[in-house]
């Protein structure tokens, strides 16, 4: 399983890379590779172009519908409506249950009837998984403003034929019982840790370089790579924290950066 940094700044896109949105990949017995992205925040659109044509995307998952992580989906809604070929009626695209209209809005539409477009929409059930070729992802219910989602992504290894390994992604959320789960023994745990912990006092909304530590090493996943970093943060200050807190290799996560497992 490989995991590509498509966008990993917090909140906004900023100077060096695209809001949150991560393509993950892996071949099947058969060689066919499959592809899916989690989240697609602002400007990350223009880059996955660059990486894959839009219709090979198995699947895409919104983990919650603030606009760093959703609001290039209306990107893939216009590619997929005037592209001519793109026939992407079927690519399952799954988030909260008010995703097509949320879509909708955002696409400037004021017929309160409207969908989001021409995709196969599904809502996130607690821990219930969904299987995607060789993959299969169950949500997590995490603590956010809003209603908001962490994965559990199971695949195939591409480093140990046979095996079958993790990728755990947060999301935006601060501790929670659902990010305890779904981190749970990860081979790589994506995680988000948007805060400072000596300025940003407020709970309930992200998690720190010292918290996320805190859940890797409780959840004792076997390396962390640490994301939705604001442009305004020192990560390096971050890094520090995270790293008092879980003794396990970690990564800060760039643009176009990969991971395997």
């Amino acid at each position: 399983m490989k995991l590509m940094i498509i966008g990993c700044t917090g909140s906004l896109p900023g100077p060096t890379s695209p809001a949150s949105s991560y393509l993950v990949q892996t071949r099947d017995q058969s060689g066919r590779l499959w592809s899916i992205a989690m989240d697609m925040g602002s400007g990350a659109f223009g880059v996955l172009q660059s990486v894959l044509p839009p219709e090979a995307l198995d699947f895409v998952g919104l983990s919650h519908l603030h606009p760093d992580h959703c609001a290039d989906l209306t990107g893939l809604a216009v590619y997929a409506k005037y592209r001519p070929g793109a026939a992407m009626s079927s690519l399952p695209v799954y988030g909260p249950a008010d995703t097509p209209h949320h879509l909708a809005e955002l696409q400037y539409s004021h017929d309160p009837n409207a969908d989001g477009g021409d995709f196969n929409y599904g809502s996130w059930s607690e821990e219930v998984g969904i299987s995607v070729g060789p993959f299969v992802i169950t949500p997590f219910k995490v603590a956010h403003p809003v209603e908001a989602w962490g994965f559990r992504v199971e695949g195939p290894s591409d480093i140990i034929p046979g095996k079958r390994v993790t990728l755990s992604y947060s999301g935006d959320t601060d501790t929670c019982e659902g990010l305890t789960g779904l981190a749970a023994g990860a081979d790589l745990l994506l995680i988000e840790a948007a805060f400072e912990e000596l300025r940003d006092v407020a709970r309930g909304v992200h998690l720190t370089g010292r918290r996320a530590g805190q859940v890797a090493r409780a959840a004792r996943a076997r390396q962390i790579v640490l994301t939705h970093l604001p442009p305004w943060n020192d990560p390096a200050i971050t890094l520090e924290a995270a790293s008092a807190a879980y003794p396990g290799p970690i990564y800060l996560a760039r643009h176009r950066a990969s991971y395997v497992i």
